[in-house]
């Protein structure tokens, strides 16, 4: 999908020559003032009014929105998609891996303003990309992998936690990591499947079979 579908569009609906801003369910807008830059408030959804040709509006998608992390994901048509290849790293016990994973995360309503105009268009490609990236593959890192396969859910949490904390102070919450998929590389260059959303499933049907 277009980055401007997802993430936040450039432009919002201006009606009666431009003295109203109509704001959709999910969404929210800031406006940037001639004289006194972008406003710190920030409009919810509805019609709000504004001063035409002096204001301008900005609406972001407020929703809870996917960064795919998968080895098959395509770059190259646009930096600011919301998806990156897969991130190589290595275990506590020098195992070789690649993690495949979402993101889950939304823009902070309040900080809204300051997000517009400290990092501006490209929350991508400076806030969620290299931090998802050196957080994920970090986190990775402390862990051998009998320990990432036993306790898949502890480190889901502790990724999304650790997530929360670098984003939190960047205009964005992180709602959520989950882990799809871990490979690790053998000797000979192969890559073996030993975390799947398959293996998932099957837990759940466990943990389901367990409480009835």
């Amino acid at each position: 999908m277009e980055f401007d579908r997802l993430v936040v569009s450039f432009f919002v609906d201006e009606v009666v020559g431009g003295f109203f801003i109509s704001v959709p369910p999910g969404h929210v807008a800031c406006v940037y003032d001639r004289g006194r830059g972008v406003l710190p408030r920030v409009w919810g959804p509805g019609l709000h009014l504004k001063i035409p040709f002096w204001q301008v509006a900005k609406l972001f998608n407020a929703q809870v929105l996917e960064y795919s992390i998968d080895a098959n994901f395509d770059l190259s048509i646009n930096k600011e998609a919301l998806g990156d290849q897969s991130i190589m790293t290595s275990t506590k016990d020098g195992k070789d891996v690649s993690i495949q994973g979402s993101v889950l995360f939304r823009i902070d309503r309040e900080n809204a303003p300051e997000l517009w105009e400290n990092i501006g268009e490209n929350m991508v490609s400076k806030v969620v990309r290299p931090f998802s990236r050196s957080r994920i593959s970090s986190v990775i890192s402390e862990y051998t992998l009998d320990q990432i396969k036993n306790n898949r859910s502890q480190i889901e949490a502790i990724i999304r936690d650790d997530l929360s904390k670098h984003f939190r102070d960047r205009g964005l919450n992180c709602e959520g990591f989950l882990l799809s998929e871990v490979r690790v590389k053998s000797s000979g260059g192969k890559e073996q499947t030993v975390i799947s959303a398959a293996s998932t499933k099957q837990e759940e049907q466990v943990t389901d079979s367990v409480k009835e």
